[in-house]
């Protein structure tokens, strides 16, 4: 299994309100692989998760499963990919029917997909149950009837029952306790090897994608900034807002930090000129003024040495000022 993103881009509004919230994205993710998505909120990350599984249009792009292009509406439409590529959102109390039982849902998700006869569908629910521990006595309760960690491993269970190969994690832990959040990692990494899934994991928190993956993106204003394999991303980032994001991961008996990031995220309707971060780089204009390139050329993803790439005129020098704590 290979799923492809090619240019993909996605737009909202119209006219002086248009703006682009995926811009021109490039991913890859193989067959048992986990690739992870980071950056800050609003930078694209679920956008780009929503058009991956069609629920947002595309502006531009194309999408490939096994090398066969899946952005056509007539192909997207068809059953076979939608039971391949399932999606688990963030907020299990919203993602869930609070109108039908645990039994309904898994059976009106099964129901969708093609080649399952209804002597397998009850099986599959129960199997699906089984595998995220939730007992088969689950099936004719509510969703107000569990905890939030339990709603979501039944989301888990729902997008497990069409025996998918591609899974869609957006910010699957963010909405939970922090004492559930591990258990439900573990149960996705064993769940991975169990099935040989591919996942596409998203998230703001660098520390949950570090445990997850095998490969990271980093997301900044709707365009990937870095992606490289995860120990490469850690060990030696390439690009100041990947060190600026790994910087903020608490390490247990360090005084030192780095300064925090200037400003906020550029309106989408109007980024800065040349590169995109220039406005908040630690070691870009702001400190260097002799770095007018920054502000004057778009630096491109793919200008750097591969499978470690970064958009950054100065690829590398990710030096930031840093700060004693007290």
């Amino acid at each position: 299994m290979k799923l492809e993103l090619r240019s993909v881009s996605v737009r909202y509004g119209a006219g002086t309100d248009a703006f682009t919230a995926v811009d021109a994205v490039d991913l890859s993710l193989e067959g048992g692989s986990t690739m992870g998505l980071v950056g800050e909120s609003g930078c694209g990350k679920s956008t780009l998760a929503r058009a991956v599984v069609d629920l947002v249009p595309l502006a531009r792009g194309t999408i490939l499963l096994d090398g066969e292009d899946v952005t056509d509406p007539k192909l997207r439409n068809r059953s076979e990919f939608r039971r391949r590529v399932q999606m688990i959102f963030q907020d299990p109390y919203a993602s869930l029917n609070p109108r039908l039982t645990v039994k309904e849902m898994l059976l009106d998700a099964i129901g969708h997909v093609d080649g399952i006869p209804r002597s397998r569908q009850m099986p599959a629910a129960r199997r699906s149950l089984d595998m995220v521990g939730i007992p088969s006595n689950a099936l004719d309760r509510f969703p107000h009837q569990f905890s939030g960690g339990q709603r979501q491993r039944i989301a888990i269970a729902r997008a497990l029952a069409v025996e998918p190969e591609v899974i869609i994690h957006d910010e699957v832990t963010s909405a939970l306790d922090v004492s559930v959040q591990a258990a439900i990692l573990n149960l996705l990494k064993e769940l991975q090897q169990q099935l040989q899934l591919s996942y596409l994991f998203i998230s703001h928190d660098l520390a949950t994608v570090r445990y997850m993956s095998t490969s990271v993106g980093v997301m900044y204003l709707g365009r990937i900034v870095e992606k490289a394999p995860l120990g490469d991303l850690f060990a030696n980032p390439q690009h100041p807002y990947t060190k600026a994001l790994i910087d903020t991961i608490p390490k247990f008996g360090s005084a030192r930090r780095s300064a925090p990031l200037i400003g906020d995220v550029p309106d989408p309707r109007k980024p800065p000129p040349g590169c995109r971060f220039s406005s908040r780089c630690p070691v870009g204009p702001r400190f260097d003024p002799s770095r007018t390139i920054c502000r004057e050329v778009d630096p491109q993803l793919g200008a750097n040495r591969r499978p470690h790439s970064a958009a950054c005129h100065f690829a590398g020098n990710v030096t930031a000022v840093t700060t004693t704590a007290v």
